[in-house]
């Protein structure tokens, strides 16, 4: 088993992973919130941004739109200026859009709140230092992250009364299969290969949402159970540069929450 501390792995195949596989979608199904009133928040820059030297972030529209772009920046330290590193990539995520995955951050009772099976992606800075894949680790040998290879038995575990809830578990290593529902990830293709987002990670809370990945999309007009999923070749240029050295992290927001909240956390202008 493996389970997440921030993404760390502790024991035997790591996880967190979307809740289902792609279903095919062009538009979010919810209807569009209004913005609500502005109320001060206070936005301390979160932990997993201020040491990171890599950042992938994804931009989307607003809250319910299911489709977005992905830039990646860099620093050379935790002080310096960060500076483009590729051009912008396409992705796609939750068919329902994104939600805060700290309701802390919400502007106002209209701002979505992530939680269990609502189809939304966390919104938020998330640390990203886990891959997983269907390879041996020999045959990947890129990868400059902690690595995963998905067994047959590899469960990532959405039962918020099981004990290894946002957890995934090699099913022959357990004790006694506690969960009555998970994803069977060596079945999903488009987890063939992805990056585990630390959201709700280290001691899960129950309810607050699992498994969510960066991984394969199934094309530009479908949609992800919570994950956020971009096109193969674009996924795996982003994991080759991705370095577990240099803390890369994941920012997600829409556009007028990234522009509210970027001087304060000292992100790149949009």
């Amino acid at each position: 088993m493996y389970r997440l501390t921030g993404c760390a792995l502790l024991t035997t195949v790591a996880g967190a992973c979307a809740r289902a596989p792609i279903v095919s979608s062009a538009t979010a199904s919810a209807p569009e919130r209004g913005p609500g009133p502005v109320v001060a928040v206070s936005a301390p820059m979160p932990a997993a941004l201020a040491d990171a030297r890599q950042l992938a972030i994804v931009v989307t529209p607003s809250w319910n739109v299911v489709t977005g772009t992905l830039r990646r920046f860099a620093r050379a330290s935790a002080t310096s200026a960060w500076q483009p590193a590729a051009p912008a990539v396409a992705v796609v995520i939750g068919r329902k859009g994104l939600a805060w995955g700290d309701p802390a951050l919400a502007r106002g009772a209209a701002d979505p709140i992530k939680h269990e099976g609502d189809g939304r992606s966390p919104a938020g800075v998330f640390p990203l230092d886990t891959a997983f894949g269907f390879a041996a680790r020999s045959d990947v040998p890129w990868i400059r992250l902690p690595y995963a290879a998905l067994q047959s038995g590899s469960d990532c575990v959405d039962d918020e009364a099981s004990a290894f809830y946002n957890t995934v578990v090699d099913r022959a290593t357990v004790a006694r299969v506690d969960w009555n529902s998970a994803e069977h990830m060596r079945q999903i293709a488009q987890y063939r290969l992805g990056v585990i987002v630390g959201y709700n990670a280290g001691r899960p809370t129950a309810g607050r949402g699992s498994c969510i990945f960066l991984h394969i999309w199934g094309g530009p007009d479908s949609t992800t159970a919570g994950c956020t999923a971009l096109d193969a070749g674009a996924l795996e240029s982003l994991m080759r540069w991705l370095d577990g050295s240099r803390r890369p992290a994941l920012v997600q927001l829409p556009v007028a929450e990234y522009e509210r909240l970027r001087e304060a956390w000292g992100l790149p202008p949009e």
